[in-house]
């Protein structure tokens, strides 16, 4: 059974950065999208960030389109989420998700119901 661990979250002020972590305890990583979701106290998760099984392909909410960028390593069965430029409406909690679906260059899952396996979050607050 697949495992995911986030880590990286914390306390930053507004315009600062953070790197956010997910391993995977999976016997096999890198066949699979991955994506990044979050949820802020009374709001529904929202998408943030997904990246295809070979990392070609790359897909990201509109919210957040120039500021995060996510990446994996499958060596090392992690997938990574930079944000910079943070604002106070990037609070949330962060979640790490797998989809069972590959995705490509050109499409990658951005639906939660498009993902079977999640982490249990890491918090990220900005505020000054």
């Amino acid at each position: 059974q697949v495992q995911l661990v986030e880590s990286g979250g914390g306390l930053v002020q507004p315009g600062g950065s953070l790197r956010l972590s997910c391993v995977s305890s999976g016997r096999t990583f890198g066949m699979e999208a991955m994506g990044w979701f979050r949820q802020a106290p009374d709001k529904e998760r929202e998408f943030v960030a997904s990246i295809s099984w070979t990392g070609s392909g790359t897909n990201y909410g509109d919210s957040i389109k120039g500021r995060f960028t996510i990446s994996r390593d499958n060596a090392e069965k992690v997938v990574y989420l930079q944000m910079n430029g943070l604002k106070p409406e990037d609070t949330a909690v962060y979640y790490c998700a797998r989809s069972p679906k590959s995705g490509n260059k050109f499409s990658v899952p951005s639906w939660p119901s498009e993902y079977d396996t999640w982490g249990q979050g890491t918090q990220v607050t900005v505020s000054s």
